[in-house]
């Protein structure tokens, strides 16, 4: 199993007090990314969102990764998302930035797509729409042009019922070999098989226990062996994601976690991501969850909807994921700790816990896509 990091300008509280919370985010970030990078860590995850207050302020994914593409040197940069739909963003300029980061990393880019968080931020974009199924259809008319894009001397041309373009050489082309590998965000288990089937990998941004994925996992793994790849190659890969917090001690970590506002977290989360499941007595925005003692912690734990502890724990419970046919495990940070806790997590899990786990120094992406 591989390890990544997913960042996504979360801001939270902090705006109430600090004027410069936003900018302070962004900077953060950037550096946890960068620690990542020389910690073992293969992923970095960006996403793009808009008008997600205090959830997510990375709304120019596409200019945050062409500087993280200037400032790592080994870990592979994903969106996550680049959203395809034609009224957020036109396809033929996704393929171009897709080709283009391609470029600046040296094959480092992951390209994942998907339909964007929830009905606020989409139907943003899109007048006189209400419900939140519309994006399937456009999404679906859209994702298998990208590789035809990138392949095709001179693409072809569309003529859709969401966009068209005419015969057109679309440029840059990808560095090479072949493309990017191409994922599908995935926020409900429908998703999954869906994916597989298309050979898109998976980004399980969805939030369960590692017991309740297992057969999400499955039927994924099942599915994708008969895909019909829109892409060049099959990308067989499921990245899931969790909230991670080590420290060296048990009770150190649990106290960061206590104090890490995961509660307002979650609750911005189902505020905004409404097309989620929603667990059953879960707060409706404005309510939010009740702030988490050291007691809740541990529950969390036990229930395997956190990873938190000292590095021989963290390291036994990202074993579950694995365990559970997870092919990577990305950690969402930050979570409203601080910038040296969060520092700390990244050095002690890429010291103690990826060099057990993950030991293949080929991507495993690459692999796929025939690059050393």
């Amino acid at each position: 199993m591989e390890f990544g990091l997913f960042v996504q300008g979360y801001v939270g509280k902090r705006a109430e007090t600090d004027p410069l919370a936003e900018h302070k985010a962004l900077m953060e970030e950037t550096e946890y990314v960068i620690q990542a990078d020389k910690s073992n860590f293969k992923y970095a995850w960006v996403s793009e969102h808009h008008f997600l207050e205090e959830y997510s302020h990375i709304s120019a994914s596409d200019v945050y990764l062409g500087y993280l593409a200037h400032a790592t040197e080994r870990i592979h940069l994903g969106s996550g998302i680049f959203n395809p739909l034609a009224p957020v963003n036109h396809p033929v300029k996704v393929a171009e930035k897709v080709a283009m980061l391609d470029h600046l990393t040296g094959n480092r880019f992951e390209f994942g797509s998907g339909r964007g968080a929830g009905s606020h931020e989409i139907l943003g974009f899109m007048s006189g729409i209400t419900d939140m199924n519309h994006t399937k259809e456009l999404w679906e008319e859209t994702i298998a042009e990208f590789p035809k894009m990138w392949m095709q001397d001179e693409y072809v041309g569309f003529q859709g019922k969401h966009w068209s373009l005419p015969p057109r050489k679309i440029l840059p082309k990808p560095y090479g070999p072949s493309h990017p590998a191409m994922w599908y965000a995935a926020g409900s288990p429908p998703s999954y098989a869906m994916a597989a089937r298309k050979g898109l990998g998976v980004l399980g941004f969805s939030v369960q226990r590692v017991s309740d994925m297992e057969w999400v996992l499955e039927q994924y793994k099942t599915a994708i062996v008969d895909a019909e790849p829109v892409g060049d190659y099959v990308n067989d890969n499921v990245m899931v994601t969790s909230t991670a917090i080590c420290a060296p001690t048990h009770a150190e970590a649990v106290r960061i976690a206590a104090g890490g506002g995961l509660h307002y977290l979650q609750s911005l989360l189902f505020r905004y991501h409404d097309t989620f499941p929603r667990p059953e007595g879960f707060p409706v925005w404005p309510e939010t969850l009740l702030e988490f003692n050291e007691e809740i912690i541990e529950l969390l734990i036990a229930e395997e909807l956190l990873i938190c502890g000292d590095p021989d724990e963290v390291l036994t419970q990202c074993k579950r994921w694995e365990q559970a046919g997870a092919d990577q495990l990305s950690f969402g940070m930050p979570i409203g700790i601080s910038k040296e806790d969060t520092l700390q997590t990244i050095r002690l899990v890429g010291e103690h816990v990826i060099p057990k786990i993950d030991t293949d120094p080929v991507h495993r992406t690459s692999r796929f896509r025939g690059v050393a």
